[in-house]
């Protein structure tokens, strides 16, 4: 058996419960991963006692899901771990179960998703128990649901979407069984709430590699369908683009995802995004910087590709011309977004630019976006100014997109005098 260490604070709660009298077994992602060889500091419990034993046994506690047994019990580094009663399913409406405290740890683990999910293991015993057969399937990489496979979709239509994330995370095939469940299940995905919808996409941007295995069985599963229609006819080569956005550079996580949101979306007809990611319930923030990027993929892409096509590279006026149009801070992303689709036609034989030409360009737009002048803001005149002479109303605003049409083709036209000689016709 590989070696198990849960964190000593995990063990610790486990001697505590056991010293009581009561059952106490580490369960669920921390000992899966473990057994992947996979570094995991959430662990959670599963345990005989009550919920309001728990609670006082342990000094600091949290009431997280007494309703559902679970109480997290805070350690000493003020992390929480959930420690759930044993518990079976009632019923449930397909989202929400009404449970009773169980009396037997393989009670609990009956009602477990996944077959890698329902293992437990005991620190104190150094024990492991696994009815359904998960390390088999760790073994042999498939993600296989615990028991009968459309009972376990029946009960939480969320597992669908679990279950394409986890085979994808982890590089598993779907069991047969499992995978007929999931297409049965999916034209009852509707019962899900847009938070939890919004919560699976972002996790699968978070976890798995290559988001296009996942995303992929979204489309082939109905799932996208009946959730994010707009999604349902995306192609094999936009999702392949996903697999080739260069992130490595991004280092916050919410650069990596919103960018992965572009990705993901730029499959949609223009100007539904933003609507498609407010349903989703995702920030008014990442609904309009994703929004807007992808509307300038759609407007920008097709000319973007043939210029870069030409046997000669662009000029510097054309690049200044795209940083204008995307705007200075999201062209780094526009073209990371184009590399990755002009990347996915070139691995499915269809003409795109090279990649060495869209990184000499890459580094040269991007020079160029912050030193050159290529929005209004950077104008040597502004609104006032044509005020002054006479410039007014719907006028102004024509007068001032103009001129930065004229500074982009020259940059030395930044000045003053020559802009205000243009604005009055004098040049």
């Amino acid at each position: 058996m590989p070696l198990m260490q849960p964190p000593e604070t995990v063990v610790e709660i486990t001697r505590v419960l056991e010293a009581a009298g009561y059952e106490a077994w580490c369960v669920g992602g921390g000992v899966r991963d473990a057994l992947l060889g996979i570094p995991n500091l959430d662990w959670d419990l599963t345990t005989s006692a009550r919920p309001l034993q728990v609670r006082k046994l342990f000094r600091r506690t949290v009431p997280v899901g007494i309703e559902f047994g679970t109480i997290g019990v805070l350690d000493e580094n003020n992390v929480m771990h959930e420690v759930t009663t044993f518990r079976s399913d009632v019923e449930t409406d397909g989202r929400h179960a009404v449970v009773k405290f169980g009396e037997s740890l393989e009670e609990d683990l009956a009602r477990r998703d996944f077959t890698i999910n329902a293992i437990a293991y005991s620190p104190s015993r150094d024990e492991l128990r696994d009815p359904f057969g998960g390390q088999r399937d760790l073994a042999e990489r498939v993600l296989r649901a615990v028991g009968i496979a459309k009972e376990r979709m029946r009960e939480d239509r969320l597992r669908a979407l679990r279950a394409i994330r986890f085979a994808s995370r982890f590089g598993f095939t779907v069991d047969p069984a499992t995978w007929q469940a999931i297409l049965v299940s999916a034209p009852h995905l509707g019962r899900l709430s847009p938070e939890r919808v919004q919560q699976e996409i972002v996790k699968t941007m978070n976890q798995v590699a290559l988001p296009s295995t996942a995303f992929r069985m979204w489309r082939d599963s109905g799932a996208f369908g009946e959730l994010v229609p707009g999604l349902a006819g995306i192609t094999d080569v936009e999702l392949l683009a996903l697999d080739h956005l260069r992130l490595p550079q991004l280092a916050r996580r919410p650069q990596r995802l919103q960018l992965r949101l572009a990705g993901l979306f730029s499959a949609a007809r223009p100007g539904t995004v933003h609507a498609m990611l407010k349903a989703l319930r995702f920030s008014n923030a990442d609904a309009a910087w994703v929004g807007g990027l992808v509307e300038r993929w759609h407007e920008m892409g097709r000319g973007m590709k043939n210029e870069l096509m030409r046997p000669e590279a662009p000029v510097d006026s054309v690049l200044r011309s795209w940083a204008g149009h995307a705007g200075r801070t999201r062209l780094a992303s526009l073209l990371r977004i184009a590399d990755a689709h002009w990347w996915a036609e070139r691995e499915r034989g269809r003409p795109a630019p090279s990649r060495e030409r869209v990184e000499s360009v890459y580094r040269r737009a991007i020079r160029i976006a912050y030193r050159d002048p290529v929005e209004i803001s950077d104008l040597a005149v502004n609104g006032d100014d044509l005020h002054g002479i006479g410039i007014t109303g719907k006028q102004l605003g024509q007068t001032l997109r103009a001129l930065l049409q004229y500074v982009l083709e020259d940059p030395s036209r930044n000045t003053p005098d020559v802009l205000l000689s243009r604005a009055r016709g004098d040049a």
